[in-house]
């Protein structure tokens, strides 16, 4: 059945569904209106990308997969066996093709956001292979366990997009996972969501999957997901993410063009020199994609982590990550481009103070940065082993709290609140007063998540710390949640095809 047919022989009940759901909250797309913050010079700017230009055209970047090698050759690039040497010249007349902004679809047009100049969107975690579930164990996750993540994603209002595998369903064959997952995606949300790119195939497909929902004029014409190609530090593009990427830009679907930084380890034990490291191989993957197809969005993008050198183990929340995160913004702004960043990743095993001390400081950074994709905003633990239904309600709940932050300071009650100073006058309070009782609900943000009343209160409603309120709030959002209304055939149409390509697929296939 076509999708457009599905569309026609469904809709009555989709209608009447839509009329009896419960209303979701969601934020709109973030508009930032505080200034991003400028850390570094403008001569030291120019310096990383000098040096960057460097690596390019002198040392290369390998591109591990014959048909970008062709692709690069027939652009104009050195090429020698697997190694790519790019001009600057021509490096950025690619770069250029690639728009600033972007709008990403979603299934419900009121969920849909822009991405790029000063529109930013918070994006929960992804990942990983285990979870702690609500009563606290950590163990390997399942296909329940994603479906609750999807439902949570959908149900915090900050949170602009669902998400993708925020955790290994390993109840399901490898060959069939990334179905199971797409379709969670888009029957357990409405919002925006991101694709499959373990293999060219899967790419294709989340479009395909994409195409029975949206219809296929309307993907090829519109940005509907988002998927993350990830570069491998130091200066390698591996066939299996290009491929992903050739499915995705053929489609006109945005990707995140990510290098892997472990600082110290797959880059020098420099940040600044890091930084220089991973632009070029961002940049590299940028202009591949306007190779693809000229004009489709393509974000500027890492993962970042320091290495401990007594460990060895990734690191989380220090201040050179912070710093990174300031200095590769004003590069995405250089060379025009929207970009993304990892706001709430922890390094600890639990959700504990170092949790939090670790998610809020980079955070922090990010937002000031003035990063546009705002990823691992939710649930993130353990370096990425681990998603935590308690920590992503908390974090939804921080996305939030900086939304507010970035919205900046506003002037739309100024004057009847200057007029409630006159009303009240020297020695009174404004508890009373008719602006108070009109606004105190807007005025201050207040967190339901954090404890603020006094100690004999709180011991008195069962002593609770901030885990075990973030696992009882996910108890309710939970036993809260309601299906966002789809079309029954279009639902069908999307279990037919899974059910097709399970029988096309082997099982045992990686």
């Amino acid at each position: 059945m076509s999708s457009a047919t599905a569309r026609r022989s469904g809709g009555r009940a989709s209608r009447r569904a839509a009329r009896t759901q419960k209303t979701v909250q969601s934020l709109p797309g973030l508009k930032r209106r505080i200034p991003p913050y400028e850390m570094m010079s403008e001569e030291g700017i120019e310096r990383i990308h000098e040096a960057s230009m460097q690596i390019l055209e002198q040392v290369g970047i390998d591109f591990r997969d014959a048909i970008a090698l062709a692709d690069w050759r027939a652009a104009g690039a050195e090429v020698d066996g697997e190694r790519v040497r790019i001009p600057r010249e021509l490096l950025m007349s690619l770069v250029a093709r690639a728009p600033s902004q972007h709008t990403l679809h979603a299934r419900n047009a009121e969920r849909t956001v822009e991405v790029g100049n000063d529109n930013s969107i918070f994006v929960p975690s992804y990942g990983a292979p285990n979870v702690r579930d609500l009563d606290g164990n950590r163990r390997y996750s399942t296909l329940a366990d994603l479906h609750m993540f999807h439902k949570l994603a959908y149900m915090s209002p900050a949170l602009h997009n669902t998400g993708f595998v925020s955790c290994e369903p390993i109840d399901i064959p490898v060959a069939w996972r990334h179905l199971h997952i797409v379709y969670s995606c888009l029957s357990h949300s409405d919002k925006s969501f991101m694709g499959a790119v373990t293999a060219g195939e899967r790419a294709q497909d989340t479009i395909d999957m994409a195409k029975i929902v949206f219809g296929d004029e309307f993907v090829q014409n519109n940005a509907v997901t988002t998927s993350v190609i990830s570069c491998n530090s130091p200066l390698v593009w591996d066939e299996t993410m290009l491929e992903a990427m050739r499915i995705y830009c053929g489609n006109n679907q945005a990707v995140l063009c990510s290098p892997f930084v472990l600082g110290g380890a797959s880059t020098p034990a420099s940040m600044t020199a890091s930084v220089a490291q991973l632009n070029a191989e961002a940049l590299a993957g940028v202009a591949y994609g306007q190779i693809i197809r000229a004009g489709c969005p393509t974000l500027y993008g890492h993962y970042l982590a320091t290495v401990s050198m007594r460990s060895g183990a990734p690191m989380n929340g220090t201040p050179e990550i912070s710093m990174m995160n300031f200095i590769i913004g004003q590069l995405a702004r250089r060379y025009d481009l929207p970009w993304r960043s990892s706001s709430m990743p922890s390094g600890s095993k639990l959700f504990d103070a170092q949790s939090g001390y670790e998610s809020a400081a980079t955070a922090m950074s990010v937002l000031l940065a003035g990063a546009n994709y705002m990823w691992h905003a939710a649930g993130w633990d353990e370096a990425g082993m681990v998603n935590d239904p308690a920590k992503f309600v908390v974090d939804a709940e921080q996305c939030a709290m900086l939304y507010r932050l970035a919205r900046g300071p506003q002037f739309d009650d100024f004057d009847e609140a200057l007029a409630a100073v006159a009303e009240v006058g020297p020695g009174g309070h404004f508890l009373g007063t008719a602006h108070t009782q009109e606004h105190f609900q807007q005025a201050f943000f207040m967190p339901e998540l954090f404890d603020n009343s006094s100690y004999e209160q709180w011991a008195a409603e069962g002593a609770l710390d901030t885990n075990a309120r973030g696992r009882a709030r996910a108890r309710q959002m939970l036993a809260d949640y309601e299906k966002p209304a789809l079309d029954p055939a279009i639902d069908e149409a999307l279990l037919a095809f899974i059910r097709k390509r399970e029988e096309e697929i082997p099982e045992n296939q990686l």
